[in-house]
């Protein structure tokens, strides 16, 4: 399947070449994407205080024939963003072979692709706020991802305190909300056919606790996206019946091996200290 350019990519692409009426929309489609470039082009125009004529450039610039085409592809990342299992059988492409190295093949091509989901610069900043023990974390996922969340928490839990992971029932969160600080993390993992709660969770610990957000999500981006400080989105594409979580899986290894190493010697102390306390049922594993 030919990959087209995601319009949020165009913008991102072309920031540093933009004229400052190009600019003031960009921003504005940033801000409130992908719905603000769904307004009528009036309206966009009357609220970044351009021109319809303006507009219609700026898009030419991005590469679309008009400001149609360009809504046309908005929505078409709309559509692509809430695909279900269903919808993926329908357009999936047949396993080529024996199906266990198929599968392995397509996983192994997603590993190599989530590379660019993350520059060293922001892997960096993303790990140094996991590790800064002046701010607490808060990780939650969606119905699935969720997993990906519980993941890091319970790796993060035995190098450093203050990390929770909240429960799928949205009546809790108020309680983890009014714990809330400046600066503290809030890290949500969620891929396509978001959660809505996912969004309002987030926004209520941006605006009004004053937490940062951390996005772990899909090519076309979670709804949280929009008051996330920082947005990771790695490939799911996995030409199957499933979107596969490979890739997102192995940043967040990469994340909590950089942190234990990075301060090895104070994670080794806790850990030894957790694992004195432990209760001895059973053998402990090396999980």
């Amino acid at each position: 399947m030919k990959q087209v350019m995601h319009v949020r990519t165009r913008l991102e692409s072309l920031s540093d070449t933009l004229t400052a009426t190009e600019r003031k929309l960009c921003t504005a489609l940033l801000l409130d994407y992908p719905f603000a470039g769904l307004e009528p082009i009036q309206v966009l125009a009357e609220k970044t205080k351009t021109s319809p004529p303006s507009i219609s450039r700026f898009v030419a610039k991005l590469g679309f024939s008009g400001y149609q085409d360009f809504q046309r592809h908005l929505i078409d990342e709309l559509k692509e963003g809430n695909r279900s299992p269903l919808d993926l059988h329908q357009s999936d492409r047949a396993m080529q072979g024996d199906f266990l190295e198929d599968f392995v093949n397509r996983a192994t091509a997603l590993l190599s692709e989530s590379t660019a989901a993350i520059t060293q610069a922001q892997f960096d900043r993303v790990c140094a706020m996991f590790a800064d023990e002046k701010r607490s974390v808060y990780v939650i996922g969606g119905r699935i991802s969720d997993a990906l969340a519980l993941y890091l928490s319970r790796h993060l839990r035995q190098m450093r305190g203050n990390v929770y992971h909240l429960p799928a029932d949205p009546e809790i969160w108020p309680e983890y909300l009014l714990r809330m600080k400046p600066r503290d993390v809030v890290f949500v993992v969620d891929f396509r056919r978001y959660q809505p709660s996912l969004e309002q969770l987030a926004e209520r610990a941006a605006s009004r606790q004053g937490a940062q957000v951390v996005l772990l999500t899909d090519k076309w981006l979670s709804p949280v996206a929009r008051v996330a400080s920082e947005v990771i989105a790695t490939p799911i594409e996995s030409g199957t019946v499933w979107d596969s979580y490979v890739g997102a899986l192995v940043l967040l290894e990469a994340v909590v091996t950089r942190i234990a190493e990075g301060g090895w010697d104070k994670a080794r102390k806790r850990i030894e200290r957790w694992d004195s306390l432990r209760l001895d049922i059973g053998e402990i594993s090396d999980d």
